[in-house]
């Protein structure tokens, strides 16, 4: 009976250990989740949201709600950001969500419906976006619009979002919230690769039907993802506790 009993008690300390050693790690990190929202430089299939949830993963809940084509104004008045907030709404008391929000590309001029005044609208639509994630409960980080891949003849990026780069930065240090410069970052890499090595980050070459200089296929989605990812666990720490190592991008084929 007594090495039955020993071997009963031996079960049972090491479950107790089991179970503390659970709840002790859920309790050094608390429940994360992130929510993605911007526009198709960010969204599914045709931006670097995906990839950088999966590089998450492991360190919370990701959601990519970023939709092509969308600016601040309409990304808000097709009743997206609505459905942003009921998502962020959603997780249980005690779930630090973080909403990471980048626009830019569709407030540029030229966009019906969808294009927004630099120095009036656009920053004060961000603003809102930021006081209404921290009225439900929320954290946001705004991050600068990711920069396209055109160049002049004299083989220089063409920078035609800085003006929107540099607005956004502008609420953040207003509103005081953690802003990841994905522009800078990103518009740096790519002038120092040149246009033919940029061109492997895009979702098709040029000469193709479906090619342009804004949206990124797989080899992008990796580049553009790993520089937001090192932006947020600067601001956020906690998101690299867990994240998967970091992908060699070069190893991904470009279009």
């Amino acid at each position: 009976m007594r090495p039955a009993f020993g071997a009963l008690l031996l079960w049972l300390t090491l479950s107790a250990l089991s179970v503390f050693s659970a709840f002790g790690a859920a309790w050094a990190q608390p429940p994360q989740a992130l929510l993605l929202v911007g526009d198709s430089t960010l969204a599914t299939r045709t931006g670097y949201g995906d990839a950088l949830c999966q590089r998450l993963a492991a360190a919370g809940d990701c959601v990519n709600l970023a939709r092509g084509g969308r600016s601040t104004r309409s990304y808000r008045s097709e009743g997206l950001w609505a459905q942003a907030l009921d998502q962020l709404r959603s997780y249980p008391a005690g779930t630090a969500v973080h909403v990471l929000i980048q626009f830019g590309h569709n407030d540029q001029p030229g966009k019906f419906g969808r294009s927004t005044n630099l120095n009036t609208e656009f920053p004060a639509n961000l603003a809102g976006f930021v006081s209404e994630v921290h009225a439900a409960g929320g954290q946001p980080l705004l991050v600068t619009p990711l920069t396209r891949r055109s160049f002049s003849r004299a083989g220089v990026l063409v920078d035609d979002l800085r003006p929107w780069a540099l607005a956004v930065r502008q609420v953040a240090r207003a509103q005081r919230v953690p802003l990841i410069d994905l522009h800078g970052r990103s518009a740096t890499a790519v002038q120092a690769m040149g246009a033919a090595a940029a061109q492997q980050l895009g979702v098709a070459r040029a000469g193709k039907a479906d090619f342009d200089n804004a949206h990124v296929g797989p080899k992008g989605a990796c580049v553009f993802a790993d520089m937001v990812w090192q932006g947020l666990v600067a601001q956020l720490p906690a998101w690299g506790a867990h994240a998967a190592p970091a992908p060699n991008c070069n190893q991904i084929a470009g279009p």
